[in-house]
């Protein structure tokens, strides 16, 4: 195993060295393929496209069949928005081959079902009212920063919003 500074690993390291053969082997993908895939596919199609595997051509042995090829990926699409995402399917293309650093795909297959995303995104929590908002303000006193401020103050929010009983995080 690779050692990082002070002799630690980090989970996601430990992890993705379990994974990625995995992937390789049954999808042609990997985590960072996956890790990066709401910034490669763009705000438009980051919510309802989940790549699924990709399919490489297989290495014949006669002259001219010698070489790389590209392969085809095949992604989840919902709905309607396929139709959107086969217009855009050049761009897209461009994009993880990009990510690659080669032409790594020559073609898009669209599978049209639903997208099931790992982390549901929560609610932006209600501002604070009462006792923990000013407790919140008192701690934030003497942060200059605006952009650090507003951090801090999403994360106390958050933090200190009660919840509703028998519910955890």
């Amino acid at each position: 195993m690779r050692q990082t500074r002070k002799g630690v690993l980090q989970i996601a390291e430990v992890a993705n060295g379990i994974i990625d053969p995995v992937l390789a082997k049954r999808a042609g993908i990997s985590t960072a393929l996956l890790g990066s895939w709401d910034e490669i596919a763009g705000d438009d199609f980051a919510d309802c496209t989940r790549p699924e595997k990709i399919t490489w051509p297989r290495r014949d042995e006669g002259p001219d069949r010698g070489g790389y090829q590209p392969g085809v990926l095949t992604i989840a699409c919902e709905g309607a928005r396929a139709l959107f995402l086969t217009h855009a399917q050049g761009e897209l293309i461009a994009r993880i081959n990009g990510f690659f650093g080669f032409p790594a795909v020559r073609q898009i297959r669209i599978v049209q079902k639903p997208v099931s995303t790992a982390s549901t995104r929560r609610r932006k929590p209600q501002p604070l009212r009462g006792e923990a908002a000013k407790r919140l303000d008192d701690m934030m006193q003497g942060i200059e920063s605006e952009a650090l401020r507003k951090a801090v103050e999403r994360l106390g929010t958050a933090v200190m919003q009660k919840r509703p009983k028998g519910r955890t995080l």
